[in-house]
Parts: structure tokens; C-alpha cells; sequence
């Protein structure tokens, strides 16, 4: 799943939903370096052939989804779902799409970049939740 704008730099962005995770983003890094390290050489395969292939594991417990991130509001449009046990994924995202369509939220693309505008009616002072 891409966004359209590929680059020599681009990567493989993987959201990982697990149940108990370590507290912390380096101790949840370790746990997934020998699944980096069992993917090397088919990786190393993909870069003879001119392909760049590099993996940025994310990973949240069910917990940390639901109080979401700004990450999740990338995903509501980009997000390639590989496995959802019992939907849970998709709820979530649903969920986030119905309260940004309520905002009148939007994804505003400048070149390759995008910024999101979330309330556009958006008044000083004003307290909203996504």
C-alpha cells in the first residue's frame, strides 16, 4: 500500500496490535528484531532487484489504539489491513472516520505533504475531541 508518492527513501510502515506489549518503544523494538532478522535476506533479495524495502514496525496495545494518536488519522485513508482479528481494527478506524466527518475534517495535500485541517470551522477558544 503506498500513498502514490514512492521514493528511493520510502519504507513499509507496520501498525502491530499486541497484547502484552513491554512498556516502551525500545524494549518493543528488541521483541521485534528477530522477526527483522528472519525477513533480512528475502529483504536483501528485494534490493538486488533495485527494489528498497525497509521495515518501521509501530507498535500499540488494543488500549493505546482506542485512546488513538495523530498516526491514526493517517491510517483512516492509507491503512492496507493485513489481518484484523475480530475486526477490532476496522471499528477503530471506523470510528475515527464517523468523528472527523463530523468535524468536517480534512486531509490538506500541499505537493507530497499533507497537513490535516480537523474542525475548518474552528472558533478561539473552542474545545473539541476527536
Amino acid at each position: 500500500m503506498g500513498r502514490g508518492v514512492p521514493g528511493p527513501e520510502s519504507d513499509v510502515d507496520c501498525l502491530l496490535v499486541v497484547d502484552p506489549l513491554p512498556d516502551g518503544r525500545i524494549p518493543r523494538v528488541t521483541e521485534f528484531s528477530a522477526v527483522e532478522d528472519t525477513l533480512a535476506h528475502r529483504l536483501d533479495d528485494l534490493r538486488t532487484k533495485g527494489l528498497f524495502v525497509e521495515l518501521s514496525p509501530v507498535f500499540k496495545t488494543p488500549g493505546e489504539v482506542q485512546r488513538g494518536s495523530p498516526l491514526m488519522l493517517d491510517m483512516v485513508d492509507d491503512a492496507l489491513v493485513l489481518f484484523d482479528r475480530d475486526e477490532f481494527f476496522a471499528r477503530q478506524m471506523a470510528d475515527l472516520r464517523e468523528r472527523l466527518e463530523a468535524l468536517g475534517a480534512r486531509r490538506v495535500w500541499v505537493g507530497n505533504t499533507w497537513y490535516w485541517d480537523l474542525k475548518p470551522d474552528y472558533q478561539p477558544g473552542e474545545i473539541f475531541d476527536i
